[in-house]
């Protein structure tokens, strides 16, 4: 977390992809916790002007077309104000062109008067191959050009970036030494980086230093279903029912006829997932920090032990499931953190299969999904079933491939805001939770 507000400043030429760092970078930060909006100058324009007609609303002597885009700028920084000052946001991305020197200076100012530090990432592209991709992926689908052919869309979307080229202005290494700032070349072949200040624009521009575009498929899926799964029991480390161990075959054969090329295995360090892994008759790499959750003194209990010999923790950690922490254990917000390293390795990496477990695959969802911590948490994730999640422009396409192996479900629902629980119960139970009782009330259970 960060005492002081970020605003990032995206800056580049149209087709560069700001807009796809804006939003990669935004579900990360909120992924570990760093509350991020992203504000797209462009969508301000088009709410604005209901009608886009060509690319001469952006030519430079195009004082109609000045106006209003100024408006929209301002209008954008007016709500990164209200998010950051008055809203408890903590980073703000400004994502527009930002071409020149003088409305650079002018965010800046805005930032230095408004107490914010500020960040600069700028994406500069002259690979014509990566332009002509980034066109067809995105601006092609543009509401701009929903009217217009592609070759149409194409032309006018050319000569739109022609319109900023004369008067773009470049981070400089002299002129900008000043400022904070990550300069990134044909989308990651090098990096520029200058005054990095904080905690905050560190991890950003690690972040941003693993990220790629490289067309690729992470497949996600649990262990086979365990001997504790058909017990009913959470946690601990028991190797595969007989019905896991099918699906563990039908899982080699299903990666075997999706010719996968150059695939990377990884697993956990416990049993399940290795021997879900060895049956794929493939090398596989093992990460401690895939290992589940961490119950704590809960492990290898079912819930409903959970629930008549420890009743507080049950009852707290169903009212905040994402926060709350096991006796000696983990939570979710804990499990986060752990798995930032496997993030960061998978947007390096290319085609991928992790084998994992319950909680630890419903964080890797959340954050490819851009899913809440309040959703998080609650996720499904069956057993014996394959996700392959494919990156696409602003995004990532699901699909979810059971197969064909039956198991138990080990999905708990959310259960309904408000629920009463007994204080006799509580009482009786433990003589130690009437401490607790009050720490109940404060978030909101009824005790009756």
């Amino acid at each position: 977390m960060t005492n002081c507000p970020t605003l990032i400043v995206m800056v580049g030429l149209p087709a560069r992809g700001k807009t796809y760092i804006s939003k990669k970078l935004t579900r990360y930060l909120n992924w570990i916790g760093v509350p991020t909006k992203e504000f797209n100058v462009g969508q301000y324009r088009r709410d604005l002007v209901k009608t886009y007609k060509s690319f001469e609303f952006f030519l430079p002597d195009n004082e109609e077309g000045l106006k209003i885009r100024k408006q929209c700028a301002l209008a954008a920084l007016n709500d990164v104000q209200q998010y950051l000052s008055e809203e408890n946001g903590h980073v703000a991305v400004f994502d527009a062109t930002n071409t020149t020197r003088e409305r650079r200076e002018t965010i800046f100012r805005f930032g230095e008067e408004n107490g914010y530090k500020t960040f600069f990432v700028e994406s500069v592209c002259v690979d014509p191959e990566v332009i002509a991709a980034n066109i067809v992926q995105v601006k092609l689908g543009s509401p701009d050009y929903v009217d217009c052919s592609n070759d149409e869309a194409t032309e006018d979307f050319m000569k739109r970036i022609e319109c900023y080229k004369n008067t773009y202005e470049m981070l400089d290494e002299t002129l900008d030494k000043d400022l904070s700032y990550i300069k990134i070349m044909d989308v990651g072949r090098s990096y520029l980086v200058n005054r990095v200040m904080d905690h905050i624009q560190s991890r950003i521009v690690y972040y941003l230093m693993n990220i790629h575009v490289t067309p690729r498929s992470i497949y996600l899926c649990r262990h086979g279903e365990s001997e504790l799964n058909l017990k009913g029991r959470i946690g601990g480390d028991t190797g595969l029912s007989f019905r896991g161990k099918e699906f563990a075959k039908s899982l080699a054969q299903f990666i075997n006829e999706q010719n996968i090329k150059d695939l990377k295995v990884w697993t956990s360090q416990m049993k399940r997932t290795i021997q879900t892994a060895e049956a794929l008759g493939v090398p596989y790499e093992q990460w401690k920090v895939l290992n589940e959750i961490d119950a704590g003194v809960c492990e290898e209990m079912t819930y409903e032990e959970i629930q008549e010999n420890y009743p507080l923790e049950f009852a707290l950690r169903d009212q905040d499931k994402y926060r709350y922490r096991y006796p000696k254990g983990e939570s979710y917000e804990d499990l986060v953190q752990r798995l930032e390293p496997v993030i960061m390795e998978l947007e390096r990496q290319e085609n991928v299969l992790v084998i994992c477990h319950q909680a630890v695959m419903r964080c890797l969802l959340a954050y490819f999904l851009d899913k809440t911590a309040e959703q998080l948490p609650y996720l499904k994730c069956p057993l014996h079933s394959v996700l392959k999640l494919t990156p696409v422009a602003y995004g990532c396409k699901v699909e979810s491939i059971f197969l064909n192996i039956e198991a138990v479900n080990t999905h708990r629902d959310k259960p309904e805001v408000g629920q009463v629980f007994n204080t006799n119960t509580l009482m009786h139970s433990s003589p130690a939770n009437s401490d607790f009782i009050f720490s109940l009330q404060k978030i909101g259970v009824c005790l009756h």
